[in-house]
């Protein structure tokens, strides 16, 4: 087992520019507690999970390149294999990963597992266990859920390791886990949501919470084990944004790469779902 401790490079790193926010709103009643995104189809297309278990795919309208509507092709709730729906623990969906093979990844929190995903459906099958239960609180577990482009997939936990440690990035491949790197903790920002760009490179998105707000960063980590670097591309001041917990990283057709975030509003009135996308310069 090789564990890498990923630590500051001196390469240059890429640079992110905002370009849009949108707030989504729906009168209906499911509607809110996103908590993982994933944009496909050279950004025409969206995929959230709720918190609420619910898996909605839309379609996003765009002028000059910015979100400017957003119209829902279909939404369920996420179920069983024999299509019962699940309770409201067992759906407490957070992180979402689909490969490029279409095969979808949810993983869930109080019913700490990784299951997958039929997104036509909401029916969710094959689950994956998770050996590493003990590191998790009842409402910290794997919010960061992504897949590489081989089909590894890859966890984190939001749940803060004792003494200041490292969180450890859990890999699955060929039925069993390991821990692939160890990323620096560093202030009181934790892990909600991850992913890979077509480069390999991942992206995690951490939150803090303060009395003023929430808090987001997003760094970029080349997990390499011969040349490891990290790079902190975006720190923002409170309430800047809202609860932001799930990234995506696509491209356009021109080959411009772009992340995508989405917050979850708790379903609480005082709190908003925003979209809020940046483009990456290298």
């Amino acid at each position: 087992m090789v564990l890498i401790c990923l630590c500051a490079s001196v390469q240059a790193e890429p640079s992110l520019k905002h370009v849009g926010s949108l707030r989504w709103e729906q009168p209906e009643p499911w509607f809110g507690g996103w908590s993982g995104i994933e944009i496909t189809d050279n950004g025409s297309r969206m995929t959230v999970i709720s918190d609420r278990g619910q898996v909605t795919q839309t379609k996003l309208q765009r002028t000059n390149g910015r979100i400017s509507g957003v119209g829902i092709l279909s939404t369920k709730r996420l179920g069983k294999s024999a299509g019962e729906a699940l309770n409201k623990k067992a759906g407490d969906a957070e992180g979402l990963a689909i490969a490029d093979n279409g095969n979808a990844f949810v993983s869930f929190e109080h019913r700490h597992r990784i299951m997958q995903t039929n997104l036509m459906t909401g029916r969710t099958s094959g689950r994956i266990n998770l050996p590493f239960k003990d590191t998790m609180g009842e409402n910290s577990g794997v919010e960061a859920l992504a897949i590489s482009a081989d089909g590894t997939l890859f966890a984190m936990v939001e749940q803060a390791q004792s003494g200041g440690a490292p969180f450890p990035l859990y890999a699955y491949k060929n039925g069993a886990w390991r821990v692939s790197a160890h990323i620096p903790r560093r202030g009181p920002f934790r892990p909600v949501g991850a992913d890979f760009d077509t480069k390999g490179r991942l992206w995690l998105l951490e939150r803090a919470v303060t009395p003023l707000g929430f808090r987001s960063r997003i760094r970029l980590f080349i997990i390499d084990p011969n040349a490891p670097s990290e790079h902190t591309l975006l720190t923002t001041i409170p309430a800047r944004y809202d609860n932001l917990e799930g990234i995506s990283v696509w491209n356009a057709k021109d080959g411009q790469m772009h992340v995508t975030l989405i917050s979850d509003d708790n379903f609480m009135h005082i709190l908003r779902t925003q979209i809020v996308e940046y483009t990456v310069a290298e």
